[in-house]
């Protein structure tokens, strides 16, 4: 049965330990687009072994990189992954069958976290909602350096199937992106005008914690909830106590 064409497209640096898993699972694409920001570690020779098209484009931060990377397909519709996603058979068979005739040009889909060796049903590890399939025409990624979304004023459906994605080389490593995320999120609203206190950074991590370990049941992943819980509370009180000690700083 026909369908749409598609392109799958990715942003990587330095990414040769978890980009051939992906690719894998990415053989129903009529088009596979990696923009690469400098990779030295082999990323690009795993990607000419799989005949993916490589373009060349320096850091323009998440969002710009993502909507740069999007405006070189060749396919008006498309896929949006990191290296360290996989698209699940499930998913898979979702998006072509999203792709025959499609009743809706922006789709969104689950996501399931893997964190400390465990697939993650609850909290903020799953189910984890991204947009990352859509017609170019009616969708866009936002300009922001981190924690970018798609924008999109047309309605939105979700598939079936989830993308799978191995959230973390180790749990330090984790923790440390964590921080270089909470930096950018606080140079991002910093820049809108966007200011903190002391009490919002306390009761910021609070309210986190209560949502995704409480509400959303974090508790039932045992020590992998638990620590994927508090490192994100952590990454919150870092991003507002960046926000206020800055602010402090530019005022002496």
């Amino acid at each position: 049965m026909s369908r749409e064409l598609l392109s799958v497209v990715l942003i990587t640096k330095d990414e040769s330990s978890r980009l051939q898993a992906c690719l894998d699972t990415l053989d129903f694409a009529d088009e596979i687009l990696i923009v690469d920001s400098g990779s030295t570690d082999g990323t690009l020779e795993i990607a000419r072994h799989y005949g993916v098209r490589v373009i060349h484009q320096d850091w323009l931060g998440f969002g710009m990189q993502k909507r740069f990377a999007v405006a070189q397909a060749e396919n008006n519709w498309v896929l949006c992954i990191d290296a360290d996603e996989r698209v699940s058979m499930q998913l898979r068979k979702s998006i072509e069958g999203a792709l025959v005739s499609p009743r809706a040009m922006v789709c969104r889909i689950t996501r399931r976290n893997r964190f400390m060796g465990r697939w993650l049903r609850h909290g903020e590890g799953y189910p984890d909602y991204v947009i990352r399939l859509f017609h170019r025409q009616y969708a866009e990624w936002s300009e922001v350096a981190v924690h970018e979304d798609v924008l999109t004023d047309a309605p939105v459906i979700t598939l079936m199937g989830d993308l799978l994605h191995e959230s973390e080389n180790g749990v330090c490593d984790y923790a440390a992106k964590q921080v270089r995320y909470a930096q950018l999120q606080a140079e991002n609203l910093r820049a809108m005008g966007v200011r903190s206190t002391w009490l919002r950074a306390l009761i910021s991590p609070i309210f986190r914690f209560f949502k995704f370990y409480i509400i959303r049941l974090g508790i039932l992943d045992g020590l992998p909830g638990l620590a994927h819980i508090l490192l994100g509370c952590y990454a919150s009180f870092i991003k507002h106590l960046d926000l206020i000690t800055k602010k402090k700083r530019n005022l002496s």
